[in-house]
């Protein structure tokens, strides 16, 4: 049986009287590749924000590999990664100082900060870049970096909230490589959020679907697909679970923010 690392019982938060997430409850199991669906504006990032402790929920409780979101926060963010969708690396320093910095952040013990380093640099195939200026560095090996300074302390959770947006499909390609070799390789459990469904359904061992802070629908692209019946898509899926409410695009500063993080990767 399957051991849960990351369970969420009736998580609430509002915004005034805005229900932004909306009793959600879900289990996520070690290694697992869950992929967190759902229009602009379902409450996605909400639930990144809340489940990594950036953001206190209204109600309710999630404990990630085996910590209260609420009364454990340290041990929460010490068992997790995080790569959010604006860029959080320096570009005025290189790729071996931000992963240094990330280091320190993390506490690693100072003997094994450089061997640390250099792993991560080879593993995402990052090693001759480390002593250029990160402002030099492409799209895709600017998320590389994030995801390689996210792993330093090899998390149980890695969270990513639309980890190849603004990314060319090339880019995008590369960087989910080097995710589902870390999955292999670490059993790191990947909890992400997109709006690229074939991500979803090429990478997730299972897909939830939000609407307007609700959970929709829950389960394998495969049970998703045959809940509409036969000859059914994702995109489909998508389309029927998601509604068409909020499908006409972000509000303007969510418009911005992606814009601005497409154009520091591009």
């Amino acid at each position: 049986m399957s051991e849960v690392v990351l369970a969420i019982k009736d998580l609430t938060r509002r915004f005034g009287a805005f229900t932004a997430v909306d009793a959600l409850t879900l289990a996520v199991n070690t290694g697992e590749v869950f992929g967190l669906l759902g229009s602009n504006g379902a409450g996605k990032t909400t639930i990144i924000k809340m489940l990594t402790t950036l953001l206190p929920p209204t109600s309710g409780e999630a404990r990630v590999a085996g910590f209260s979101i609420a009364t454990h926060a340290v041990d929460v963010r010490r068992a997790i990664g995080y790569v959010p969708q604006a860029v959080s690396v320096d570009g005025s320093l290189t790729g071996y100082e931000n992963l240094l910095i990330f280091a320190k952040l993390y506490d690693l013990p100072h003997r094994e900060v450089k061997a640390r380093i250099a792993e991560a640099l080879e593993f995402m195939n990052l090693t001759a870049d480390a002593p250029r200026l990160v402002g030099e560095y492409s799209g895709g090996m600017v998320r590389r970096l994030e995801i390689a300074q996210s792993t330093l302390h090899r998390p149980k959770v890695l969270f990513l909230d639309e980890p190849t947006v603004g990314l060319d499909p090339i880019a995008r390609d590369a960087v989910w490589k080097h995710l589902m070799d870390l999955r292999a390789n670490f059993g790191t459990t990947l909890f992400f959020t997109t709006h690229y469904l074939e991500e979803a359904e090429a990478h997730c061992d299972r897909i939830a679907i939000l609407h307007l802070g609700k959970l929709d629908a829950l389960g394998t692209c495969r049970e998703l697909e045959a809940s509409l019946g036969p000859g059914h898509s994702l995109n489909d899926v998508f389309v029927h679970y998601a509604g068409t409410a909020v499908e006409s695009g972000n509000n303007l500063r969510a418009v911005a923010a992606e814009r601005a993080t497409a154009g520091r990767l591009g």
